[in-house]
């Protein structure tokens, strides 16, 4: 995979994304910067995103507005989202649904229309709760088969998530923004389960890319974390003063970590997919199992539509067991598959996702996110736990 803007493909990206200009002696990633404050003589200089490209021509004033750490992240995530596009600005936040908050209530106003995916992580329940309760009027459509499109008129904002999760379904990116442009409208798009290796929704034509780094980004389950990413400056000056007035701040060890953690994103997100497809088309073969979705699957509904904007299909396989007595029975058999609710990680975990609420899924439905194990061990697994389950 060849990045076109420098002619550096992923892995070698990666492993480079953000560093500082090497100094002798100097490590390579310098560590966690602890502080609260920083000297400040005189009056403090204007905040500028421009300087905030090179760490060491940052203005930092105090620990709530910046920090040399986020600064190495944002920079790194920044040169992933949008390659050798100077323009790009990133905002570090203290988890996921920190940098969702950003977005949808940084640029909404009472009278303002936004449209969310009926579909879409089931945290987006209360944040539609939130939003009308502050005069938003919010609606709702399925992602398969772009179906947010009938939803457009008047809207202020359209949120996208694709592919859905849990449910794995896909929709054009690059359709829905130009018509959501069309209209007026801002466009997010939630990267989360895609990764910037994945899937680059600016360059589908979306203002904002919006993730959770605490899954895949990260991808050691040790870490919660979300960014923001976007080209245009004013857009990313409301998101960033957003982050500084609600202090959803990134811990500087955090940040640190995560930055770290990208090193080793597209070795460990190529094994992921890999692994993930392999496992649903074992999946596939039982009886016992239906409604398999993976977006790499030739055959599954949003294959043809995820082909053409994806880069990879992520870790995430869902299926769908007789009952929830059976599912729960899987779980409890599973040798190598945690029993978690995330998804990412370098070790497998799933989870029967209808004990939450919110997800219009069946009892028995499970989402599983495939780590990075030998991908015979984790089908041997999966056969062993459902030939358990099914012995009662």
């Amino acid at each position: 995979m060849v990045d076109g803007g420098n002619g550096d493909g992923d892995g070698t990206r990666v492993v480079r994304a953000g560093l500082p200009e090497e100094e002798p002696y100097a490590p390579p990633l310098p560590g966690p910067v602890l502080a609260a404050h920083y000297h400040l003589p005189g009056d403090p200089p204007p905040e500028s995103f421009g300087p905030g490209r090179d760490p060491r021509g940052v203005p930092y004033t105090y620990g709530r507005d910046n920090n040399p750490t986020w600064t190495g992240l944002e920079r790194a995530i920044g040169e992933l989202e949008a390659p050798g596009d100077e323009t790009a600005r990133t905002t570090v936040f203290a988890s996921g649904m920190a940098a969702i908050s950003a977005v949808l209530l940084s640029r909404t106003k009472p009278g303002d229309v936004v449209v969310l995916p009926s579909d879409g992580y089931n945290l987006l329940i209360p944040m539609r709760e939130r939003l009308e309760g502050y005069g938003v009027e919010v609606r709702t459509a399925p992602t398969g088969g772009d179906a947010q499109l009938e939803a457009l008129d008047g809207a202020t904002l359209l949120w996208i998530e694709s592919p859905s999760n849990p449910g794995l379904d896909v929709c054009d990116i690059r359709r829905l923004a130009d018509a959501a442009h069309e209209r007026g409208a801002l466009v997010a798009v939630d990267n989360t389960l895609a990764t910037p290796l994945g899937q680059r929704p600016l360059e589908l034509g979306a203002d904002y890319a919006v993730a959770s780094g605490t899954k895949a980004l990260t991808g050691h389950g040790d870490v919660l974390l979300g960014y923001v990413t976007c080209r245009d400056e004013e857009l990313a000056a409301s998101v960033r003063l957003w982050r500084k007035t609600v202090g959803a701040i990134p811990g500087p060890v955090e940040a640190w970590l995560a930055h770290r953690s990208l090193a080793t994103l597209e070795l460990r997100t190529a094994r992921q997919a890999s692994n993930a497809l392999a496992v649903a088309e074992a999946l596939r073969e039982r009886p016992e199992v239906s409604d398999v979705r993976h977006p790499g699957l030739p055959d599954d509904p949003a294959h043809e539509v995820a082909a053409r904007q994806m880069r990879r299909f992520g870790c995430v396989v869902s299926f769908t067991l007789p009952d929830k007595g059976f599912a729960e029975r899987f779980l409890a058999a599973l040798r190598l598959v945690g029993e978690a609710t995330s998804f990412g990680g370098v070790r497998s975990t799933a989870e029967r996702r209808g004990r939450w609420g919110g997800d219009a899924v069946p009892e028995g439905f499970v989402r599983m996110s495939v780590g990075v194990e030998d991908a015979a061990d984790l089908i041997a697994d999966l056969r062993t736990a459902l030939d358990v389950a099914g012995r009662g």
